[in-house]
C-alpha cells in the first residue's frame, strides 16, 4: 500500500493529469520507443499513429490516480488489460521501462510544476500499480493453454465477407518435444476470446502482433478466428492485408493462447426470463457468433435478440452461419441494418429493446462508443452491458 504522504500527493495531481495526461502519455511512447525500438514489435502502430493507446494509457493512469488507495474497484479493468498483457507476452522486465520513461515523461511535460515530491510519489505509486498487474499476469501465464507464441497449420482459408477472410488453423507439434504438445481435443476455449496473431510482413522493420477473435468456441475443427481487410480511411493495415494476400492453406502461424473476459454470463445462460441481445458491427460479428453458438448448444429456449449492421449485403459476414444457429433456438428476433440502405442503428432504436436484457455489443471504435452511450442513457445498467472494441479498451472509459 502507497503511504499516506503519497495517496495524498497523488491524488492532488489528478486535475493535472486530466489537463496534460495525453500530452505526457504521447511524450512517453515517443521518448520510450526512442530508448527501446524493439519495444515496437510488442506495441500496435496503427494505434499509435491514431492516438488510440496514448489515450487509453491516459485513462488508465488516471483512474489509477483516483483510485489509488483502493485499487481493487479497478479490478475489472486491470484483467482486461493484463489479458491484452498476457497475449501480446509482456513480462515483469518490461515494467520497470515503461515506470523510467513514464515518470520522465512526467518531468518533461510539467516542467518546474514536478517537484520532488511529485516525482517520488509517482514513482512509488506507479511501483504499486505495477505489481498488481505483474500479480495478475503471473496467474494468466500460469493458466494459458501453452506458452508463448506457438506455431499452427492453416487448413482452412475462406471468405465469410467480401472484406473478411475466416482462417482455421491447427498446431504443428514437435515429435521430439511431446511435452509441449498442444492437443485440440483438451483446449477449453471460451466463446467471447481472441488469440494473438505474430507476424513479420516484408512491409515492416518490425514484428507485428494483432488480436483476432475467435468465431467458434469448438476445437473440433481446429482454432477458427477470422480478419477484416484493413483498408478503410486511407489507412492500409499491416497485419491485415498480409494475412489476407499472402497466407493460404498450408502456411504456418504464430499464436499466443487465447485470452480475454468478453465472456456470456454463465448465471443467465440457463434462465429463460432475460432475453440474450447479440449487438455487432461488421468484424465484430466474429466473437457474438461464437456466443450464439455456445448459448444454443447450452439452452435453446432463451429468447434471443440478434442485431446487426454493416455496410452492405456484400459485408454480411458469417450470415449462413448465423441463421443456421438462429434456427436452432426456440425464440428469435433478427435485426439487420445495412448502412448503405440508409437504415440506421441509433438511441431511437435501441429504445425498443427490453429490459432487462443481458446485452454485449462488438464492432469499431465510433460503434462501440454510439451503442455503450446509447444503452447508458436508456438506463441498461453498466451490468447489462458487455463489451469487447476493437482497440485499446481503457478509451472507451471506465
Amino acid at each position: 500500500m502507497a503511504s499516506p504522504q503519497t495517496l495524498e500527493i497523488v491524488k492532488a495531481t489528478v486535475p493535472v493529469l486530466e489537463e496534460h495526461g495525453t500530452a505526457i502519455t504521447t511524450v512517453f511512447y515517443k521518448n520510450m520507443f526512442e530508448a527501446h525500438p524493439e519495444l515496437l514489435d510488442i506495441f500496435n502502430e496503427t494505434n499509435q499513429k491514431l492516438g488510440r493507446q496514448q489515450t487509453a494509457l491516459a485513462m488508465t493512469v488516471l483512474a489509477a490516480a483516483k483510485h489509488l488507495d483502493k485499487l481493487a474497484t479497478l479490478l475489472p479493468q486491470v484483467t482486461q488489460i493484463s489479458h491484452k498483457h498476457r497475449a501480446l507476452q509482456i513480462l515483469p522486465e518490461h515494467y520497470p521501462i515503461v515506470g523510467k520513461h513514464l515518470i520522465g515523461a512526467i518531468k518533461e511535460v510539467l516542467g518546474a510544476a514536478a517537484t520532488d515530491d511529485i516525482i517520488n510519489a509517482w514513482t512509488e505509486a506507479y511501483d504499486e500499480i505495477a505489481s498488481v498487474f505483474i500479480q495478475i499476469e503471473h496467474g494468466m501465464y500460469e493458466e494459458a493453454m501453452w506458452q508463448g507464441f506457438a506455431p499452427f497449420t492453416i487448413t482452412e482459408k475462406r471468405a465469410a465477407a467480401t472484406d473478411i477472410a475466416a482462417f482455421t488453423v491447427e498446431p504443428v507439434n514437435d515429435r521430439s518435444k511431446p511435452a509441449q504438445d498442444i492437443d485440440l481435443s483438451k483446449l477449453n476455449l471460451t466463446a467471447g476470446q481472441y488469440i494473438t496473431v505474430k507476424t513479420d510482413p516484408k512491409d515492416s522493420d518490425h514484428i507485428a502482433l494483432r488480436h483476432y477473435s475467435l468465431y467458434s468456441a469448438s476445437s473440433e475443427k481446429g482454432i477458427q478466428f477470422a480478419v477484416r481487410r484493413d483498408n478503410r480511411n486511407e489507412h492500409h493495415g499491416l497485419v491485415s492485408n498480409y494475412l489476407h494476400d499472402h497466407l493460404e492453406i498450408g502456411d504456418t502461424v504464430l499464436l499466443s493462447a487465447p485470452a480475454g473476459d468478453f465472456a456470456l454470463n454463465q448465471n443467465l445462460v440457463q434462465q429463460n426470463e432475460i432475453p440474450l441481445v447479440l449487438m455487432s458491427a461488421g468484424v465484430g460479428v466474429t466473437p457474438v457468433l461464437s456466443m450464439l453458438e455456445a448459448q444454443v448448444s447450452a439452452n435453446p429456449k432463451r429468447p434471443i435478440i440478434w442485431v446487426y449492421a454493416c455496410q452492405n449485403k456484400a459485408h454480411h459476414a458469417f450470415a449462413a452461419e448465423v441463421d443456421k444457429l438462429l434456427e436452432m433456438a426456440e425464440t428469435v428476433e433478427t435485426h439487420l441494418f445495412y448502412f448503405d440502405s440508409g437504415q440506421i442503428l441509433d438511441e431511437a432504436w435501441l429504445a425498443k429493446l427490453p429490459k432487462p436484457a443481458d446485452i454485449y455489443v462488438c464492432g469499431s471504435m465510433p460503434f462501440m462508443e454510439s451503442m455503450i452511450d446509447g444503452l447508458m442513457a436508456l438506463d441498461h445498467g453498466v451490468d447489462s452491458v458487455h463489451y469487447e472494441p476493437f482497440g485499446p479498451k481503457m478509451s472507451l472509459g471506465g
